[in-house]
């Protein structure tokens, strides 16, 4: 009786770990709701029981995102206001540069965080990773309704394209760089909604977000990432044509 006693819980737990570790990566393939690559074993959400570690988490990610727009920003200030003066073609090309990614940046990020504010507003179950990068949160698939993962999914395209709007209208398309950054901004929605608009008017229908977000392959996202370049760079000339 006392080795029966010990064997049964020895064998319970091997197979809870792995049943629970299945679904962190299955959601980390996605791109609307997690990390593109699988999980490792110390790389899993903790539990949402432990909310002021969470909160920890979140903060920091914030705090590196903020970093990260600001560096964005001031970079491209910078080359814009070193182009302008000084009419170098270095300083021309890094303004370039450095506006293409502002733009893009900016747009992501806006993008990202308001795929968390709806997520929030949906009331949906959502963890913070302990790996973090651009991703704010995992999606809980078990937990959430197709109707919460809409809510969160439509969220961040209003986000992006706030962004769109904010840039636009601060930011005037009178030079080369700066019809760039206002391109290049455009291009990132274009990109985010090539990939996600489709994926949302599925699940409409079908009620299934894992699996459509599952039909999101490499041809779908050189396809997205081509569209969004050339119609960057079919803005960029117009928006010059007209200054």
């Amino acid at each position: 009786m006392s080795n029966e006693a010990t064997e049964i819980p020895e064998a319970e737990p091997a197979e809870h770990t792995d049943e629970s570790q299945e679904p962190a990566g299955v959601v980390a393939d996605n791109l609307l709701v997690g990390q593109p690559f699988p999980l490792e074993e110390d790389e899993i959400p903790e539990s949402a029981t432990q909310p002021e570690q969470s909160r920890l988490r979140l903060a920091k990610l914030a705090r590196n995102h903020g970093l990260v727009f600001l560096i964005a920003v001031l970079s491209f200030a910078a080359a814009d206001t070193w182009s302008t003066l000084s009419g170098l073609f270095i300083a021309d090309l890094l303004c370039i540069v450095t506006a293409a990614l502002a733009g893009i940046s900016i747009t992501t990020l806006a993008h990202e965080w308001f795929h968390y504010f709806g997520a929030r507003f949906a009331k949906a179950q959502i963890n913070i990773p302990t790996r973090q990068g651009l991703f704010v949160y995992l999606w809980d698939f078990g937990g959430n309704s197709a109707g919460q993962f809409l809510i969160m999914s439509v969220a961040g395209s209003i986000g992006g394209f706030l962004a769109v709007i904010l840039l636009w209208t601060t930011v005037p398309a009178d030079t080369l760089g700066r019809a760039v950054l206002s391109s290049a901004a455009v291009a990132s929605f274009i990109y985010s909604a090539f990939i996600e608009w489709p994926v949302i008017r599925r699940v409409q229908f079908s009620g299934d977000p894992l699996a459509e977000l599952s039909k999101i392959d490499k041809p779908v996202l050189s396809r997205g990432f081509l569209d969004a370049t050339l119609s960057g760079v079919i803005l960029t000339i117009a928006l010059m044509a007209f200054n």
